[in-house]
């Protein structure tokens, strides 16, 4: 391992040692206080964030863009707070963490046996979303995590995330998309944050006007199993509140080869992810590139 990541790695492992012990209103205060000192230096991440936020609000001049992206940081680091602090939550504390619109949609897909793609944005915290679902709704959900780099880190998110009752598959290794379609037959629950594709063999759609590229695999899951696939976006609403919204469902299209069909799907959680960006674009937690447009042709990644 080296340096940097040995770095990385225990900067990580002080947050969830440290950060967790923290009252609040303090670990509160400490992520406003990191937010605004990234965001005054101006580094890759927050000019980054702010080129995403400028296609996401168009027209936006200079200073309102400035002042999304402050909020912005603002909200990157109250997930980060929050992420940290997770794990010495109580039940309650979690359970009263979310209030969720439209929650018959999943409850009742849950009810019928066939199986829920939930897909998600990286919009506000969607750890305590997780956390929330197999705490207040009781339901237990498989997803999949990013391989991080060092080892030592993901193994870290993983345990972070099994820890509040999720079970984490790997991205990488092939075997992933089998598991959760053999969780979806048994009628269980999938969550996967899909505004991104990190295989570089995504679907492409339009996105706020440009083309992005998306994954796939919640379109190919809900199509090949039978599972309903629902999108769901989340805004914070203030302290301690996090809200969210269960979108209407996506349906398979009647005709098309399977290609087609999980374009037109992919598309559909596109736009529902766009509207609820496009809402509160402030806590859309997006530092990498995403559009075609500003990515390396070269390498194909940020």
């Amino acid at each position: 391992m080296s340096a940097q990541d040995r770095l990385t790695d225990a900067l990580y492992g002080l947050g969830w040692s440290a950060v967790k012990k923290l009252p609040e209103p303090a670990a509160a205060r400490l992520g406003r206080t990191i937010a605004d000192l990234a965001w005054k230096q101006r580094g890759k991440g927050v000019q980054r964030l702010e080129s995403n936020l400028a296609r996401v609000v168009p027209g936006a001049s200079p200073e309102r863009l400035a002042e999304l992206s402050r909020a912005g940081m603002r909200s990157y680091l109250r997930y980060w707070m929050e992420s940290f602090r997770l794990p010495a939550w109580t039940k309650e504390e979690i359970r009263d963490g979310l209030d969720i619109k439209d929650l018959h949609r999943l409850t009742e897909g849950m009810a019928a046996g066939k199986g829920v793609v939930l897909a998600l944005p990286h919009l506000a915290n969607w750890d305590l979303a997780g956390a929330w679902v197999t705490t207040r709704l009781g339901i237990p959900f498989t997803t999949v995590a990013e391989r991080l780099k060092p080892e030592t880190l993901y193994d870290r998110f993983v345990a972070y995330r099994e820890g509040l009752g999720m079970e984490v598959l790997p991205h990488s290794g092939g075997t992933a998309f089998g598991t959760l379609a053999r969780r979806l037959r048994d009628g269980g629950l999938v969550c996967l944050v899909a505004d991104r594709d990190l295989s570089a063999s995504g679907v492409e759609v339009d996105f706020f006007g440009d083309t992005a590229r998306m994954p796939a695999g919640p379109a190919l899951l809900a199509q090949q199993t039978g599972a309903l696939l629902l999108p769901v976006t989340l805004w914070y609403d203030g302290p301690p509140m996090m809200r969210g919204r269960v979108h209407p469902p996506v349906e398979v299209p009647e005709s098309g080869t399977r290609a087609e069909k999980t374009s037109v799907m992919t598309q559909a959680l596109a736009d529902a992810f766009a509207t609820g960006i496009a809402d509160h674009p402030q806590d859309w937690h997006m530092l990498q590139r995403l559009w075609l447009a500003d990515l390396d042709p070269a390498k194909g990644s940020t």
